[in-house]
């Protein structure tokens, strides 16, 4: 192991200044934010906003190419200083002033094994050492290029990188096949409830049969034969989670706390990264059990990670082995009929439901869901048999997912307890 800096094996270097007045919906090249950066590392899409284009001029020198690694100079979420990530496509992501480049200089480093060393446990220490200490903090290039760094020779190098790259093209793909399945929900949902062509008693869609649709007075507009309809109060009963206090969390110990930051914007998905650890007393009142059916009840509006978040729903997914429990930010929807629970919760991320429920909120930087306007809500209801059988492929779904997310905390556990070890030589990779 030979002792550096980082600055004599990489340069870093700080993205452009990018003017507001150019932001877009539209356009060919993307800026890249903060949003881009997993909190566990990694490259993700940011869907945190809608004016993510840039159409004013750009040095081609900040267009990034495939592979290139970034860094972000600023903490907006905790631990965030020292994630890395690599650009997945050539020509269309800007880099901007809150993120740094990384480009090898030196043949004693490999650039995969960078890649793993700039996110090391070793560099986040010293980085957040050196971090201005603020709500927001943040790093400078100088500042990375100033830590100090051990490092094996480049054949180990290689080794490492590849090591940790197959676990992470694993979690990746896992990740992806979890978004399949999600989307393929997403449209049954469609398909079933809103186009009306769900199955009918001779197992046929039933609008395009020739199902009857009759016109109901209190939706205004036309809905199935037999399907009633009813405010969205009558359905169910709703609590709110536990109220806690810093120290109550501060630990990282205790039962596993569902909280407004384990809902990933867009609804529907559990995000593992914001899990939060409560260590206090709690009645068995408390406890959820897995596929209970929750909704985010707050959203911090000054953050973008928690951006439209408000109003949507989850399934408590089955990975969890002792008591769980969620935080004031959470309520628990618990119906008084059980197969109503998968079919509320996709009614509840929909994009219409959605754009009601944001008219039923209060405060300004930290939002709150009204739930008087929540339960006036009218919709329609299907029979019990029409139920029962999209709970029943729901559940099968979700059940798939959860043991997807247990085999990558597995991975990432694996990842976590490796890479320190591999980064020190304190364990190493045959042939």
């Amino acid at each position: 192991m030979k002792k550096y800096k980082l600055g004599e094996l990489i340069n870093v270097k700080r993205g452009m200044s990018l003017s507001g007045e150019h932001y877009a919906t539209e356009g060919n090249l993307i800026r890249l934010t903060l949003g881009n950066f997993q909190e566990e590392g990694g490259f993700k899409i940011n869907t945190s906003k809608d004016d993510l284009y840039f159409t004013g001029p750009v040095r081609e020198e900040f267009i990034l190419k495939e592979g290139d690694i970034i860094t972000p100079l600023t903490e907006q979420v905790v631990g965030l200083l020292g994630a890395t990530a690599r650009i997945p496509e050539s020509g269309k992501y800007i880099q901007s002033g809150d993120v740094a480049l990384i480009k090898c200089i030196s043949d004693e480093i490999d650039d995969g094994y960078c890649y793993y060393l700039v996110s090391s446990d070793l560099v986040r220490r010293q980085l957040s050492a050196a971090a201005q200490q603020t709500k927001i903090r943040h790093t400078s290039p100088e500042k990375i290029m100033d830590c100090e760094v051990f490092i094996p020779e480049v054949k180990e190098q290689k080794k490492i990188a590849k090591l940790l790259d197959d676990i992470n093209r694993k979690i990746e793909l896992n990740n992806k096949i979890n978004d399949n399945l999600a989307q393929y929900l997403k449209d049954l949902y469609v398909h079933w409830f809103l186009q009306y062509d769900f199955p009918d008693s001779a197992e046929k869609p039933y609008k395009a049969s020739g199902g009857k649709l009759l016109w109901n007075a209190e939706l205004k507009r036309s809905i199935p034969d037999n399907w009633n309809v009813a405010k969205l109060g009558d359905l169910f009963d709703s609590e709110r989670g536990i109220s806690y206090s810093t120290p109550n969390i501060s630990s990282g110990k205790g039962n596993p706390m569902i909280n407004l930051a384990s809902f990933a914007p867009g609804g529907g998905a559990y995000k593992p990264t914001g899990l939060k650890h409560f260590d206090g007393t709690y009645a068995s009142s408390k406890v959820l059990h897995p596929y209970e059916l929750v909704m985010c009840n707050t959203q911090q509006t000054a953050i973008d990670f928690d951006k439209d978040i408000i109003g949507r729903a989850m399934l408590i997914p089955d990975i969890f082995d002792e008591d769980i429990l969620s935080s004031h930010h959470v309520n628990v929807i618990r119906p008084y009929n059980v197969l109503l629970k998968e079919y509320l919760l996709f009614l509840f991320n929909s994009d219409f439901f959605h754009k009601y429920i944001s008219g039923h909120t209060n405060g300004t930087n930290i939002l709150g869901l009204v739930f008087s306007g929540f339960e006036d809500y009218k919709t329609e209801i299907p029979p019990d048999y029409v139920l029962e059988r999209f709970s029943n492929t729901v559940l099968k779904v979700e059940a798939i997912k959860s043991s997807i997310l247990r085999e990558n905390s597995n991975l990432n556990a694996i990842r976590k307890f490796l890479m320190p070890m591999l980064m020190s030589s304190q364990a190493t990779i045959t042939d």
